[in-house]
C-alpha cells in the first residue's frame, strides 16, 4: 500500500512538473496580440510641445495630405496623437503607428510585429531639425509600408464572408476576393458591373477587357486612359440623362504599378454625369494581360453625396488588388 502511494505521489509530481513547463514555454514563446484599429487610423506618438510645432506641421503636412482623386479633401491617414507616457497597454496595439524620439542619434527604422500582429511602426529620432528632416526623406517609404499593412488587413477582413461569382474565372478568366455586401448589376460575356449598396448611395465595381494596344505609352496616355473609359461608361452604365465620363475640370492622377505580376496603370480621378450634378472619385486599373494578348481594366467608383468616400475607395481598392489570373 506505501509502494502504491509513493508510486502515486511521484506520478503526479512528474505530471505537475511537466505541465509547468509547458506553461512557461507558451508564455515565453506565446501568441502575440493582435493588434487593432479602424482601418487607416494612424497613432503618432510624439510630445505634445513638438506636435504643436514644427515637427506637427510637418508630420500633418505629409501624412495627413490630401488623397488624390477624391471630390472633397479627406486626409491619408485619421491620425491620433500622444505623448510616449500614453503609448502603453492598448494604445500600443494599433496595427500603425509612427513614434518621434527628441535626443539621441538621429535616425529612422521601421518595427514590425513589435507590440501585436499584423503591426508597423516607424521610429524616427535625433533633433528637431534631424526629426523633420527625416520626415521628409522617408515620407514616401513610411506611407507605401503603411498603405501596404492597411491593404493587406483589409483583404483579411474582406475574405471572412466572399460572394461566389464563377463567371468571373470562367468568362473572363480572373478571381478577385469580392465580399458578400456585393451584387451582379449587369452580366455579359466580357464586362461586369458589380455594386454594393451603401446608406447614402453604392460603391462599384466595373470589369472588361480590350484589345492590348488601347492605350498608348506616351505623352498621350492619360487622354487615351480617358478616352477608353468614356467609351465603356457612355455605353454600359445605363443614365436618365447625360453620359458617365471622366470629370474635365480635374487631370487624372497617373501611376505605374503592378497587380499579379503584370504592368498596369493606375489612374485616379472624379466621374460626372452632365446635366445630371452627379460625381464622385473612381480608380481605374489597366493591367497588361501579355499572355492572353489583351487589356483587362477593373474600375472602382463611389457615388455617395455629402460624405466622406476615402474608406469606400480604400475598399474598392483592396478588392482589385486581390487580382489573380487563371
Amino acid at each position: 500500500m506505501k509502494k502504491l502511494s509513493l508510486a502515486i505521489i511521484c506520478l503526479l509530481c512528474l505530471v505537475s512538473c511537466t505541465e509547468t513547463k509547458k506553461d512557461k514555454k507558451t508564455k515565453s514563446s506565446g501568441a502575440m496580440a493582435h493588434s487593432v484599429g479602424k482601418i487607416n487610423e494612424l497613432s503618432v506618438v510624439v510630445d505634445n510641445n513638438l506636435w504643436k510645432g514644427r515637427v506637427g506641421d510637418t508630420i500633418r503636412k505629409y501624412f495627413g495630405a490630401e488623397v488624390p482623386g477624391l471630390p472633397q479633401e479627406e486626409p491619408l491617414f485619421s491620425m491620433r496623437q500622444m505623448p510616449k507616457e500614453a503609448f502603453s497597454g492598448l494604445a500600443r496595439k494599433n496595427r500603425t503607428f509612427l513614434w518621434i524620439k527628441r535626443g539621441g542619434q538621429g535616425g529612422f527604422t521601421t518595427l514590425e510585429n513589435k507590440y501585436a500582429t499584423p503591426q508597423l511602426g516607424a521610429v524616427i529620432s535625433g533633433t528637431e531639425n534631424e526629426i523633420i528632416d527625416l520626415i521628409r526623406k522617408n515620407y514616401e517609404t513610411i506611407i507605401s509600408k503603411y498603405k501596404m499593412t492597411e491593404t493587406k488587413e483589409k483583404q483579411k477582413r474582406i475574405r471572412k464572408s466572399l460572394e461566389k461569382i464563377p463567371q468571373l474565372p470562367e468568362k473572363m478568366g480572373i478571381t478577385l476576393k469580392i465580399p458578400t455586401a456585393y451584387r451582379i448589376a449587369i452580366e455579359e460575356d466580357k464586362f461586369f458591373w458589380i455594386r454594393k449598396d451603401i446608406p447614402q448611395g453604392s460603391m462599384n465595381l466595373m470589369i472588361y477587357e480590350l484589345p492590348l494596344g488601347t492605350i498608348t505609352k506616351d505623352s498621350n496616355t492619360v487622354s487615351s486612359i480617358i478616352k477608353m473609359r468614356d467609351s465603356i461608361g457612355a455605353k454600359k452604365i445605363p443614365t436618365d440623362v447625360g453620359n458617365f465620363v471622366t470629370e474635365e475640370a480635374y487631370a487624372p492622377y497617373l501611376y505605374e504599378t503592378t497587380l499579379d505580376g503584370r504592368f498596369t496603370f493606375e489612374t485616379k480621378g472624379t466621374w460626372e454625369i452632365k446635366d445630371r450634378f452627379m460625381a464622385g472619385p473612381f480608380v481605374n486599373y489597366a493591367v497588361e494581360d501579355v499572355p492572353n494578348n489583351r487589356l483587362m481594366v477593373l474600375e472602382g467608383f463611389v457615388f455617395a453625396p455629402s460624405v466622406n468616400k476615402r474608406d469606400n475607395m480604400f475598399e474598392l481598392e483592396a478588392i482589385i488588388k486581390s487580382l489573380k489570373f487563371e
